[in-house]
């Protein structure tokens, strides 16, 4: 069945920010006391204070990147009213829901994991607003028939957080520098990643949504090429080698179009190093080998030498022209199939 492909969306996007929280204080309770003509003794009547409202973080899978907290990042919620006469309480204070991406990972000021937002409509109270206080009406006993005592409401939390987007995409696609993955990228969906002849023209992961056909679509990644040496920092680093950890497939582009000092075997064997180094479940993902920049001179002498050292470590190997679109829509093809088999 021949895949046809439609290109329907794309956003580049923040994934890493820090933002301050704080709840709401809750509010003080009232003294009162009940005087009206004709009751006499009427007794204590005042209302408690009402919680300070709460910071909440809500998934949402309209949005896919941080950006919003890079230029809003101090919240607070709203303060609880304050109890009045007449056993009135203070109304609660107003909640603040922030949203942000599935797949946000949210920690505090030591590093340590909170929570890993991953579904639509996941909820973490990251800032509890501060309870209210008593009015004198709840301290009434049979002992103690006129109470003057009141509490005043409590401080909400307050928090400094890092909140780090790890990519939730079926497709990521990998490789090293000028492999040609932006051009790919920009070939199935509709997503304008940078496109140059210079090493780390993606400064960012860029996502786009292929739809196969007309009930079946996939996310795909285009990732910043990486280095040896990465999984330490080097080059863009490990900053981007978290986006892989959540993608279900991995497109593994090799330039064999381009001439250079480093064989494309070697490029394979050094990035599957640096995924290992990184985390050795990342190369328990399936692997699709690509062969990218097939329309230039050499290339299919490269290809050949390629396949024949892949075919013999169990890794098949797809010959594709990304900026020509030659080979692609075989290529979204198997991925179809591969993330078919996993569902």
């Amino acid at each position: 069945m021949e895949q046809k492909i439609k290109k329907i969306f794309s956003a580049p996007f923040l994934d890493e920010v820090k933002i301050w929280v704080k709840g709401g204080r809750g509010g003080n309770g009232c003294m009162s006391f009940r005087r009206e003509r004709g009751v006499p003794r009427g007794g204590p009547d005042g209302g408690d204070g009402g919680d300070g409202g709460s910071v909440i973080l809500k998934v949402d899978k309209k949005i896919s990147t941080l950006i919003f907290f890079h230029y809003h990042n101090h919240f607070r919620a709203g303060k609880g009213e304050h109890g009045k006469g007449k056993n009135k309480h203070g109304r609660k204070g107003k909640d603040i829901f922030l949203k942000v991406p599935p797949g946000t990972l949210v920690k505090d000021e030591k590093g340590e994991i909170l929570a890993d937002l991953k579904r639509e409509k996941d909820e973490l109270v990251v800032a509890q607003g501060g309870k209210g206080g008593r009015g004198n009406a709840q301290f009434k006993s049979s002992v103690h028939q006129t109470p003057r005592e009141t509490e005043e409401g409590k401080e909400g939390e307050k928090k400094c957080l890092s909140l780090e987007l790890k990519l939730i995409a079926d497709v990521g696609i990998i490789g090293a520098p000028n492999a040609g993955k932006s051009t790919l990228l920009s070939k199935i969906s509709n997503a304008h990643p940078k496109i140059a002849s210079y090493p780390f023209t993606t400064l960012r992961p860029y996502i786009g949504i292929v739809r196969v056909d007309e009930v079946s679509s996939f996310i795909a990644a285009d990732l910043p090429g990486l280095i040896e040496g990465a999984h330490m920092g080097k080059g863009l680093g490990d900053r981007f080698l978290r986006h892989i950890e959540r993608c279900k497939i991995l497109i593994h582009l090799v330039d064999v179009g381009s001439p250079s000092s480093i064989n494309p075997i070697n490029r394979f064997q050094m990035i599957n190093r640096e995924l290992e180094n990184y985390n050795p479940n990342l190369l328990k993902k399936p692997q699709i080998v690509v062969a990218n920049k097939m329309d230039l001179l050499g290339a299919r002498m490269r290809f050949l030498k390629l396949k024949e050292k892949l075919d013999k470590q169990g890794f098949p190997l797809l010959p594709i022209s990304a900026i020509k679109g030659e080979g692609v829509r075989q290529l979204i093809g198997k991925i179809a199939i591969l993330l078919g088999e996993g569902r």
